[in-house]
């Protein structure tokens, strides 16, 4: 899951990629966001109950790296403004995961029927943010090319705990 950044219209009518990116969201886009919105970052998504985001903001503040910060929502407010004056979490990415008990429960495309009013919102960076760079060097990136899902990779770095 993924989200963009930025969203000022250029002038008139023209909206800039990221918002083009947002507004595809909340019409139903479900695919992948690799390679949308050009020049934009990119972010994953985790949504936690209040009771639990101070240690996950801590797990990201101790481990920077696989959890780099680029955005966090107040307690139940679905904006991030540094993010995009007009973005909704809520409807702004093209697919969500809910999870319960450890299982994946749902993947609907928007999290309208989800939110609460205790729910922080984190957005982590994204390797789709400098995917750009590398096809601007002549780079091929695989999984836009073949239009599949990005690879991942287990390490065995360990994190850091907290919380």
């Amino acid at each position: 899951m993924t989200i963009s950044a930025a969203v000022q219209p250029l002038r008139g009518d023209e909206l800039l990629p990221s918002r083009q990116a947002r507004l595809a969201c909340r019409s139903g886009m479900a695919s992948s966001t690799a390679g949308v919105a050009s020049g934009f970052v990119q972010g994953n998504l985790a949504i936690l109950p209040e009771k639990l985001a101070a240690s996950f903001h801590r797990f990201c503040q101790l481990n920077p790296k696989p959890c780099p910060i680029i955005g966090m929502s107040d307690v139940g407010d679905p904006r991030i403004p540094s993010l995009g004056l007009d973005l909704d979490i809520r409807t702004d990415v093209p697919r969500y995961r809910v999870w319960r008990d450890g299982e994946v429960v749902e993947e609907p495309t928007d999290i309208m029927a989800h939110w609460r009013d205790d729910l922080v919102a984190f957005v982590l960076g994204c390797s789709f943010s400098f995917e750009e760079a590398l096809m601007a060097e002549g780079l091929p990136i695989r999984h836009i090319e073949r239009n599949v899902r990005v690879p991942m990779y287990r390490t065995n770095i360990a994190c850091n705990p907290s919380g």
